[in-house]
């Protein structure tokens, strides 16, 4: 195989050793998971950098070159000259030119204070960042995924604030096991837990594939909305947030089970919005664009992955998880007063395109 050039999709660099090591200290001088590039490896890193908003630097490109020609790893991963991270000069009084300023988390100290949210999806990706937001700011969470190492991880880092349910959320004894870990009322519940289809076009879906993209998508939020919603009505406040996707505001980021199931959940929202408006409980969802998470990346379907893959270009920036929690979080808290079955895209405005 040939070495991987700066137009090279970042899945071609793993077969090569040294390019492959650069690949993995990217996510790891970050402090996450090699999974965490999973939705990034169909795009040159050329691209991902121009993408990135400064997230990944400049010189990202030309590293595994190097290094897959000399055999060389280098000593850390790429970084930007210090100067170039948000260099803003001054071109005129009031007007700022350059890069912007990073962003970063700013935390709302005792925003979530006696309140416990349920949280799925929580080992990992924008699950992870929305429990680490929410008890980083006085509140409660019940973590729910499928992988209890992961859960201990998480509460291993984050203290008494985490209560780790492992459960498969489209069990139905699952949302019996979330209520009763919760130990009284939810006052929110963040549904993130998702799975991506293989891009297939309806006539290559899978029978398999399709039921579980429905499971988990639609059939997991479902059951837990219909467990916590009883509760938050006797107490006349709740706020539950449904993660969608672009996929649900457009056929063309992704296959048919996935768009399917994403619109669903939208179906779901709004209707519950509606059903339960003047009684406390405000429904709504965050819509992601890209996201840095360990969600995978649709595989090769031959006929649908084919015409996605064209409009993925159009992906105007990658973001963290920590940008989508900030979206989520939001919505989850009393700040949200009188948003209620609203489709909030946080996708860098991929969909205003």
């Amino acid at each position: 195989m040939s070495n991987p050039t700066p137009a090279s999709p970042l899945r071609d660099w793993p077969a090569d050793p040294a390019a492959g090591q650069v690949l993995r200290a990217l996510p790891a001088s970050r402090g996450q998971s090699e999974e965490a590039l999973a939705p990034a490896l169909g795009l040159p890193s050329e691209q991902l950098v121009r993408m990135s908003g400064g997230a990944f630097p400049p010189e990202l490109p030309g590293t595994p070159v190097t290094a897959a020609e000399t055999g060389r790893v280098p000593a850390g991963p790429p970084t930007a000259p210090p100067a170039a991270a948000g260099a803003v000069r001054e071109a005129a009084p009031g007007i700022r030119t350059g890069a912007p300023e990073p962003w970063s988390e700013q935390l709302t100290r005792g925003r979530f204070a006696e309140q416990t949210v349920v949280v799925t999806g929580a080992a990992s990706g924008i699950g992870r960042a929305v429990a680490s937001r929410i008890v980083r700011e006085s509140g409660r969470v019940v973590a729910v995924d499928v992988s209890a190492d992961g859960l201990a991880t998480l509460a291993a880092e984050l203290g008494d604030g985490v209560v780790p349910v492992a459960a498969d959320i489209t069990a139905p004894e699952s949302a019996h096991a979330v209520l009763a870990a919760a130990g009284g009322g939810v006052d929110g519940l963040a549904n993130v837990a998702g799975v991506m289809d293989d891009d297939a076009a309806v006539h290559e879906v899978d029978d398999t594939l399709w039921a579980r993209v429905m499971r988990v998508n639609v059939e997991g939020p479902m059951r837990l909305m219909r467990a916590v919603v009883p509760g938050m009505l006797a107490a006349g406040d709740g706020r539950i947030v449904n993660v969608v996707s672009e996929a649900a505001l457009r056929g063309s980021a992704a296959g048919a089970a996935y768009t399917a199931s994403k619109h669903a959940l939208v179906g779901l929202t709004k209707s519950s919005a509606y059903q339960y408006a003047g009684t406390g409980v405000q429904v709504n969802a965050v819509a992601p664009g890209a996201v840095a998470t360990g969600i995978q990346l649709p595989g090769a379907a031959p006929y649908g992955s084919v015409r996605t893959a064209k409009m993925r270009v159009a992906i105007p920036g990658l973001a963290m998880a920590e940008e989508l929690a900030a979206s989520i979080t939001f919505l989850l808290s009393r700040d949200a007063v009188n948003i209620n079955g609203a489709i909030l895209p946080s996708d860098g405005g991929w969909s205003a395109a």
